[in-house]
């Protein structure tokens, strides 16, 4: 399958995801491990384009997700630095998705300098993992 770029670009506004999970470690100095990653689901009947985007960037995996959706799923870290950032750097995303993007992308530059390595570091990147992929969901106080 040949993707274009700016199909590839309004195709991850639409359905891809831009995550960071901070997990707990034990086996880590700070009990804490951070992981990036960028995914995309769809339904099976559509897998052929989850291909089509993992032979476009010559990385990642394509997996059953659960029941009849599969999802391409780009999780390390010199992939998503040297491959992800750099081509949504060049061919910016048009909707809300460009909020969680550089959010992300703030994420990988900071574990790029090792910072997911310290305590304020962890903090840091828990603030910014913690105002990611909100759906437009708003909070209200409750009014007296």
């Amino acid at each position: 399958m040949n993707l274009q770029t700016q199909w590839i670009v309004g195709f991850v506004d639409g359905e891809g995801c831009f995550h960071v999970a901070i997990n707990s470690q034990k086996t880590s100095k700070l009990a804490f491990q951070v992981l990036p990653e960028f995914t995309i689901t769809q339904h099976k009947r559509d897998v052929q384009v989850l291909y089509g985007l993992k032979n476009f960037f010559g990385c990642g995996v394509v997996r059953v997700n659960h029941g009849d959706r599969y999802c391409y799923r780009v999780r390390g870290f010199p992939h998503l630095r040297d491959i992800i950032l750099p081509f949504f750097e060049k061919h910016k995303l048009l909707t809300k998705k460009r909020v969680d993007f550089e959010k992300f992308r703030k994420v990988i530059l900071k574990m790029n300098c090792g910072d997911h390595l310290t305590p304020q570091g962890i903090d840091e990147i828990r603030k910014i993992q913690e105002t990611m992929n909100r759906k437009g969901i708003k909070f209200f106080e409750k009014s007296s």
